[in-house]
């Protein structure tokens, strides 16, 4: 039980250090642009942050927990995944690179459950009690088909999101600019389709909101039992889709009068929408990131429960992997705690990544910094609801030069920008290596 509080605490740490070292994703261009100052930006980011808390369900928290097969390892090897992942995180803060923590999070348990199987059973195959032959790379999930034709899981899908998501944010924001610049101009065809964007939205976020049966359905309690209207409203689920309806409407709102602005009210009226795409950011950086380490902490539960065959769990570690027949059984004082650390580490403000981010790639503007947040939210949005744990740096960054690919190729720092690539794809594998060497080092004294 001692090694599990220590893996718990280590965790709620490494989110903290999580929230420090990715402010810069949520408040750069904010602070790029003077619409806040630095410590506004981080209280603002860090207060979304923490709302993310009644927003998100648990899909990227459980797609965390089974990156190794929760039935074959132990708690050290959650343990040196945890303080790789530290150590990597606190060394890319301090060279003040925006890598991504969830990557390193999810190298630094593979590599780990990597070399216990190593350490167990060698490079040679092995027979288990139902008489099925197994190799030690086969501890991690690698791939695993999605259920009626949906989105596969695994770690070759997270790694395959390295690419995907800041192509994703690039070009979702350089749509998004295309579609602010040509509703700068006097003309019909840009409301038009402003107009239809809105209709479509509206229908489309419709067409995904969860009726109460749904909510009330197998026993489920709804946040608000007296009222069907507040509980259908205040659903994670439908929350969510809400919060992408309002953004697409406010843009779209702003889009229709655009053209009918002066330079000075045009800049003042995105400086205003600036605050909303930091929040929604900051939300979607909350919900994505703190699953990350709710999963890591369900995982250490279970291997836990697992390794002590009989043992009683508190209901304070009452914790429950997704199972065919089951959905994720979690204690509330997790998510909030993890909400609540990644929140204080935020307020604790990242400023070498901020320079990084809101300076470094191409020159910010309001106008720059609407686009690129509000892509990345909705990007963020997007791949949560397909339990994908993307990448928050990633997204941005792709986000940040999306809108400077609108101006010209030479807006954005190439130069800058191949050097957070090779950093996004050494993560993983240097997280991995890191977390294999320390288990072994780890398993000499435990």
């Amino acid at each position: 039980m001692t090694l599990l509080i220590i893996i718990i605490v280590l965790a709620l740490i490494f989110d903290y250090i999580n929230g420090f070292h990715d402010a810069a994703n949520a408040i750069a261009t904010v602070v790029a642009t003077k619409v806040l100052t630095p410590f506004q930006a981080v209280l603002w980011a860090a207060f979304f942050n923490f709302l993310a808390y009644w927003v998100f369900g648990f899909g990227v928290a459980d797609t965390v927990a089974k990156t190794a097969d929760t039935m074959q390892i132990d708690l050290v090897v959650i343990l040196a995944g945890v303080i790789a992942a530290i150590c990597w995180n606190l060394l890319t803060w301090w060279l003040g690179i925006p890598s991504s923590s969830s990557h390193t999070l999810i190298g630094g348990f593979a590599g780990a459950a990597v070399a216990h199987a190593i350490a167990i059973h060698g490079f040679s195959g092995y027979v288990d009690a139902e008489g099925v032959t197994h190799h030690w790379y086969d501890i991690v999930s690698w791939y695993k088909a999605g259920k009626d034709g949906g989105m596969p899981s695994g770690v070759l899908i997270i790694i395959a999101f390295i690419v995907l998501a800041p192509l994703l944010g690039a070009l979702a924001s350089y749509l998004i600019s295309i579609w602010l610049l040509n509703a700068s101009r006097k003309s019909i065809g840009p409301k038009i389709f402003t107009v239809a964007l809105m209709i479509a939205t509206i229908w489309f976020v419709y067409t995904q909101m969860i009726p109460y049966e749904e909510i009330i359905k197998d026993g489920h309690k709804p946040r608000f039992a007296s009222s069907v209207f507040w509980s259908v409203a205040f659903e994670p689920h439908n929350i969510k889709w809400f919060l992408v309806a309002f953004i697409v409407l406010t843009v779209s709102g702003f889009c229709l009068i655009f053209s009918s602005l002066n330079l000075h009210q045009a800049d003042a009226a995105l400086k205003k929408m600036q605050l909303l795409s930091s929040a929604a950011f900051s939300l979607g950086h909350g919900g994505n990131d703190s699953q990350k380490v709710m999963g890591i902490i369900a995982a250490a539960v279970v291997v836990y429960i697992n390794t002590n065959p009989g043992v009683h769990m508190d209901s304070w570690l009452d914790v429950a992997l997704p199972s065919e027949d089951g959905a994720f059984k979690m204690p509330s004082w997790i998510p909030l705690a993890c909400y609540s650390a990644i929140a204080a580490g935020t307020l604790s403000g990242g400023w070498k990544i901020v320079k990084t981010m809101g300076s470094k790639i191409t020159k910010v503007t309001s106008f720059e910094g609407v686009a690129a947040e509000t892509a990345g939210a909705l990007t963020l949005y997007f791949t949560e609801h397909l339990k994908i744990p993307v990448s928050t740096t990633h997204t941005i960054t792709g986000s940040i030069i999306g809108v400077g690919l609108t101006k010209r190729v030479s807006a954005v720092r190439w130069g800058v920008t191949v050097s957070l690539i090779w950093a996004w794809i050494l993560t993983i594998p240097i997280s991995a290596l890191l977390a294999g060497i320390i288990y072994y080092v780890l398993s000499v004294f435990i």
